[in-house]
């Protein structure tokens, strides 16, 4: 496995795992209240904060525990890079597009910055999904 797939796993993890702490402190900070009523901002900073910091501290860990033999991308990890890519920004242009329309009609900022958040989440998801299949199967022929 290249150091890019790896890395890839990984985010995906993270991804995966930083969405459900978030969730989490969300409920946790809900008391079974309204969702809207929760205080949401420090959870979401804690979340995504803590989602960096452990991209940061867990790459370098699994570099340490399970080096790759090269770390440079070549051209295929570059092409399947810049597939996925594309493939996570698109998701990333429709949240952006929802929240807009959340702030249009007046939606609570809950809402708004919630929508926003799953947006990156949801693309931070199927960026990887999609290049981890492009490692697998290959890359189309279009």
């Amino acid at each position: 496995m290249t150091y890019e797939e790896k890395g890839t796993w990984l985010l995906l993890v993270i991804a995966i795992g930083g969405y459900a702490v978030y969730l989490g402190l969300l409920l946790r900070a809900a008391d079974g209240g309204p969702l809207v009523d929760a205080p949401y901002v420090a959870p979401m900073l804690w979340a995504i904060g803590g989602a960096i910091v452990a991209g940061i501290v867990l790459r370098g860990l699994l570099e340490i525990v399970w080096r790759s033999e090269r770390q440079s991308a070549d051209v295929r990890d570059r092409a399947i890079d810049r597939m996925g890519s594309a493939v996570g920004s698109s998701f990333v242009t429709i949240g952006a597009t929802g929240a807009l329309v959340l702030a249009m009609v007046e939606a609570p900022h809950f809402w708004i910055a919630n929508a926003l958040y799953l947006a990156f989440v949801v693309s931070g998801i199927v960026a990887p999904v999609a290049k981890l299949i492009a490692y697998r199967r290959g890359l189309p022929g279009w």
